[in-house]
Order: structure tokens, then C-alpha cells, then sequence
């Protein structure tokens, strides 16, 4: 899938595990692990609003697109 979840590079750099993101998110580590691991089909607003809050970062910093075919270099 072209867009990519970065939640897991925001946790690291919050030094924060799943289960508290997901606690003080609202949403169960279930549903986090899903997003975090790239198999979700939509995410709402309020739950984006809601991890950019906690993560103290932008929607850009927790989701990117890839054109298809690419990897990502760094």
C-alpha cells in the first residue's frame, strides 16, 4: 500500500510503548498494532487527532505516501 504509518518511529522517539499510546489514545493495543503494522483500511480523524495530541506531532509526521515499487532508503 502506497501510504505508510510511522507510529512506530514516533513511539521511539516518545520513548513511549503501545499500551500506554493506546490507553491514553482511547483505542484498544489491538487496534493500534493494526494501524501501527500497516493493515488498516481507514483510520478516523478523531483517532489521528487524538495520536497527534498524545505523540505531541503533526499527521505528516505519523503518515506518508510511497509511490508504488519504491523502498524506503533511509
Amino acid at each position: 500500500m502506497p501510504i505508510v504509518v510511522d507510529v512506530d518511529v514516533m513511539l521511539a522517539r516518545r520513548k513511549m510503548s503501545v499500551g500506554t499510546l493506546a490507553e491514553r489514545v482511547g483505542i484498544t493495543p489491538a487496534n493500534l498494532a493494526v494501524l501501527k503494522n500497516g493493515r488498516a483500511k481507514a483510520v478516523r480523524f478523531t483517532t489521528l487527532a487524538a495520536l497527534c495530541e498524545v505523540l505531541e506531532c503533526q499527521p505528516g509526521d505519523l503518515l506518508r505516501w510511497e509511490p508504488h515499487g519504491e523502498t524506503d532508503a533511509t
